[in-house]
């Protein structure tokens, strides 16, 4: 008989702490989530005041039936699930099962897997946190009502299989009316005027940007403005009138929090929000170390906070001064953000003497990346800032003016080892140096250079721009981003072109669907109002029930009336001009898992269906004809020539541009039967390597 049973999540999780505790103890796993709501219904009694209908996880029962033993066979048993609502439901659904062996049961928590942390848990035990649990079912049942009323809505009036989520289409709202709003964009023309100007004295040269007149700023719109300013300043002498110098600090940026984190690997390192949060579950759970054997390297990794334990601050302290020096060093402290629930450190190293470069043959390519980027981040969040010596210079040519701007690095601080948003990490940036110049100065006219320019629509979202535009409105918190945006991919409701996320035409037509009859619950302001109602239940300030009592009512209301009005409505196919070539028909748009296709209006008596070939207007660079764009099964365009394979054998991954010839003999970086053995190829793989885990 065991003395303690410890239940965790996951087995990396429970390899990990085992080796901290004594031999009679039991560290078992529960894989995740035990009991959930039935996916064949609701699963929630409306009538009786929304009790959610659990059941046992298909698939489980045998587990169940270890655990059930293991507990009868224990003194004590801690439930040690993750330290945020989610793991506090899962601890309390295990609790439920497990209720016959109530009086030993016990709720554990520990933010980093080290001996310390996981010792002191033990030693200071509690009782399940029921607010915690009620904010998680809250969401649970909310999120059920939506998704399980809605998405009928969509199967008749689009297509069954189709999903709506409260996040989720909100996600999907802002990426359609992004691409709106850039289809909508109309360019306006603006001009620059640069000036090449020479330091007599140093015989260095520099550039200077057209200002304005009279110390007043000017924009400049029009080829014609721009020959009225040239006349004056081809003409003038460039005079230097003020020249001010400052010194500029620029501080770190704060430890990652769960959202930080995924935006920062998506830019720097090129990460999906997936595969973030999966390689930093590993990092958390544990990794085997030489002579240390298997230690969490990283903190909780879904967490709002960026404060961090004295402890883990002291040993920063250490480990800069000793490494570069006292000057380096400052102690920081980083405020919470107002909605933060700061429930948990920011994510950070566990060991600080286990620096990235010293563990990395431990350590896979993809855990070494994003240990290294939580390591230095949260060392430089530590660290002085970084000094510049700016120098800003106006210079006047007649009344018009010029302005010139340079800055030296004085000292590095904390960028000696990280740079937000930069690969070039170290580096420092000498850019815009300019001669020593004096006021009064005379400089010398090499050349005039005026630019014209065009405004840019507002850039499309990437996964990074996304998980920040949906923080900074409210919407879902730190543990939802991941799975949100890759639901949204999966249903293809949005797609990935480059890094870029676009919407497809089912998303479209989804996203019009449903804000044309659900506006209140398709709502960026519902959605991030029902995120602070979720925190109240957390902080036991108010029932879970009745939040959702007084949602459902009106709720309820408005999906009887959208299916009311929507009874008699048919989607009519949109009708093409391609003639069926089985019998004749004119072919319609139909749309399945994989987005827009033909089929013949003749179904079920004629089957035929047949794919949408997109075009480009760049003919093919090798012989003249049509570019047609295809999708791989991953969905990753390329493109081909439509004489390929017969009498032309272009075919790229890149876009042909415009105007571009290839002669002679070309090496093609791929061809059709390639790509898709290659993506089979490494399907296989996968499915192989997730068996053998």
């Amino acid at each position: 008989m065991a003395d303690k049973l410890i239940i965790v999540e996951s087995p990396a999780k429970a390899n990990t702490i085992k080796k901290f505790l004594g031999g009679s103890t039991k560290v078992v796993a529960s894989m995740g989530h035990i009991r959930d709501l039935p996916k064949s219904k609701l699963g929630i009694d409306v009538e009786h005041d929304f009790e959610p209908e659990y059941i046992n996880i298909r698939g489980k029962g045998d587990l169940i039936k270890s655990l059930k033993k293991d507990a009868k066979n224990a003194k004590k048993v801690y439930i040690a699930t993750d330290p945020d609502r989610e793991g506090e439901a899962i601890a309390w659904h295990l609790a439920t099962i497990l209720k016959e062996e109530e009086k030993k049961i016990t709720r554990v928590t520990f933010n980093e897997i080290t001996k310390g942390a996981v010792q002191k848990a033990i030693k200071e035990p509690r009782d399940i946190d029921i607010n915690l649990v009620d904010a998680q079912q809250a969401r649970r049942v909310l999120d059920r009502i939506v998704g399980y009323k809605i998405s009928p809505v969509l199967w008749k009036k689009v297509r069954r299989g189709l999903s709506a989520g409260r996040v989720q289409s909100v996600a999907v709202k802002l990426i359609v009316d992004r691409e709106e709003e850039i289809e909508r964009f109309k360019p306006e023309e603006y001009w620059n005027i640069y000036a090449n100007l020479k330091d007599e004295n140093s015989k260095k040269q520099f550039e200077a940007k057209f200002f304005g007149k009279d110390g007043k700023k000017i924009e400049i719109h029009s080829k014609e403005e721009v020959d009225q300013i040239l006349k004056v300043i081809e003409k003038s002498d460039y005079i230097i009138d003020e020249i001010k110098k400052s010194e500029k600090k620029r501080n770190p940026a704060p430890p990652f929090t769960t959202s930080t984190m995924q935006q920062e690997a998506s830019r720097k390192i090129g990460f999906t929000l997936k595969k973030t949060m999966s390689i930093a579950q590993g990092l958390y759970e544990g990794v085997s170390i030489p002579e240390k054997g298997t230690v969490g390297l990283i903190t909780y990794m879904r967490t709002d906070s960026t404060r961090i334990s004295e402890e883990a601050r002291n040993a920063a302290k250490t480990h800069i001064t000793n490494t570069y020096g006292e000057d380096y060093y400052e102690n920081r402290y980083y405020k919470a953000k107002k909605d933060s629930q700061d429930a948990h450190e920011a994510i950070r190293p566990t060991y600080i003497e286990l620096e990235p470069e010293e563990i990395k043959a431990s350590l896979t390519k993809d855990q070494y990346k994003l240990y290294k980027l939580i390591y230095n981040r949260f060392m430089a969040s530590q660290m002085s800032s970084a000094i510049y010596d700016t120098k800003s210079v106006t210079i006047n040519a007649d009344r018009y003016n010029f302005k010139a701007n340079g800055q030296t690095i004085k000292f590095k601080g904390f960028m000696v080892l990280y740079v937000e948003g930069t690969d070039n990490q170290g580096e420092v940036e000498q850019e815009g140096m300019l001669p020593e110049l004096k006021e009064k100065q005379k400089l010398k006219l090499n050349k005039i250079d005026p630019k014209q320019s065009f405004t840019e629509p507002p850039p499309r979202y990437t996964e990074a721009s996304l998980v920040k535009a949906l923080e900074e409105k409210g919407i879902g918190r730190p543990s939802t981003y991941s799975p949100t945006i890759t639901t949204i991919l999966e249903r293809r409701y949005i797609e990935k072109e480059q890094k870029q996320l676009v919407p497809t035409e089912l998303g479209r037509i989804v996203n019009k669907l449903l804000i044309e009859n659900f506006t209140d619950v398709i709502n960026v302001e519902f959605t991030a109002d029902i995120e602070n109602e979720f925190d109240e239940i957390a902080e036991g300030n108010e029932p879970w029930k009745k939040m959702i009592r007084e949602f459902y009512g009106p709720f309820q209301k408005e999906v009887e009336k959208v299916e009311k009005e929507l009874e008699h409505v048919e989607l009519v196919d949109e009708v093409s001009d391609v003639p069926c070539d089985k019998c004749g028909r004119m072919m319609v748009y139909k749309y399945g898992r994989y987005g827009k296709f033909l089929a013949c209006p003749g179904y079920p008596e004629c089957k035929n269906a047949k794919p949408i070939i997109e075009t480009i207007e760049e003919p093919c660079p090798k012989c003249g004809g049509v570019v047609q764009i295809r999708k791989t099964k991953k969905r990753r365009k390329y493109y081909i020539c439509e004489n390929n394979p017969t009498s032309c054998d272009y075919i790229s991954w890149n876009k042909p541009k415009k105007g571009e010839i290839i002669e002679g003999e070309v090496k093609i970086d791929l061809n059709e039967e390639e790509v898709n053995k290659k993506e089979k190829k490494s399907t296989r793989k996968k499915t192989t390597n997730k068996n053998i885990k």
